[in-house]
């Protein structure tokens, strides 16, 4: 006799087998629609960004372009009399260094949790993610009478210092996605002579590259397009980044006058597009942490 498999049987207690998904012709309508509807805001930034300023003043905007006025891009620096090369110069210190401490301070404080043991490293861990449902509103005025007792205010520091610090939420990241690394490459490397920084520096460091691009990615588009804390912090024009600048050159020296919205949208462009570009270019480091840390059990 030649034994057959037998099927699964459905019906009601019984699970049906998991079968991919096939999208129909009218599941890439819906979603071309949907996602069309969601890059309206975008076109009409650039339809604004390329009208004359005739048009501009007239408030007399459409969604497809119908003027091309590329020198906009260029008297974005020169006809507004804010320094908008310097304000962009300021983002882009402001958010590369925060950055740089933010993937530091995470893969340090998220190796430690997830490989040196010590009393109390559980709880402590526990007190850590708790601090995530603390609202940031709480303690801004606390966060500002520290450093104005420092004597940071209207500098970059308030800025960029904590991010040398982490956060809760990029820890638990770090910690998750070490947790699956196999713990026998560090007995391995602790055989051969290397310590815990050794170990972290040699071995778990270069295999941490996906997870520590995306919390770069994730620290870059936050200080790239951070209004509060400049806006709380700096005071002098000279130091102010792109996005806080942006909001001065809507401002007006007579109330009947309107913004130059052509070139308030260029500087939005310009805001925009390395987000875009950074984000394209490190998709791929997203999508390998979500593969091999999202299924991370919290130990």
């Amino acid at each position: 006799m030649t034994a057959t498999a037998a099927k699964p049987r459905t019906g009601p207690g019984r699970a049906r087998p998991l079968s991919a998904f096939k999208a129909s012709p009218a599941t890439y309508a819906v979603l071309l629609v949907v996602s069309a509807i969601f890059f309206v805001p975008f076109i009409l930034m650039v339809s604004i960004s390329l009208s004359s300023d005739l048009t501009s003043s007239q408030n007399a905007f459409t969604v497809i372009p119908s003027e091309f006025e590329w020198r906009n891009f260029t008297e974005v620096f020169t006809a507004t009399g804010l320094p908008v090369g310097r304000f962009v110069l300021n983002s882009v210190l402001i958010a590369t260094l925060s950055a740089v401490g933010q993937v530091l301070s995470s893969s340090l404080v998220g190796y430690a949790f997830a490989r040196l043991r010590a009393p109390g490293k559980g709880v402590m861990f526990i007190i850590v993610l708790a601090t995530m449902m603390i609202p940031a509103q709480i303690t801004m005025i606390p966060q500002f009478l520290l450093f104005k007792e420092l004597g940071w205010v209207n500098t970059y520091l308030p800025l960029i210092i904590p991010n040398f610090f982490t956060n809760a939420f990029n820890v638990f990241l770090v910690r998750q996605f070490v947790s699956r690394i196999s713990g026998e490459l560090d007995e391995a490397a602790q055989m051969d002579g290397l310590g815990y920084f050794g170990v972290y520096r040699r071995i778990i460091l270069p295999m941490m590259w996906p997870i520590l691009t995306a919390i770069a990615i994730f620290t870059l588009t936050h200080a790239w397009g951070d209004f509060m804390g400049p806006l709380i912090y700096l005071n002098s024009e000279e130091s102010m980044p792109l996005a806080l600048g942006l909001q001065y050159m809507t401002g007006t020296s007579n109330e009947m006058q309107l913004p130059p919205w052509n070139l308030v949208m260029v500087g939005s462009i310009i805001l925009t597009l390395p987000m875009i570009a950074i984000y394209y270019l490190g998709q791929k480091y997203l999508y390998e942490m979500n593969l091999q840390g999202g299924s991370a059990g919290v130990k």
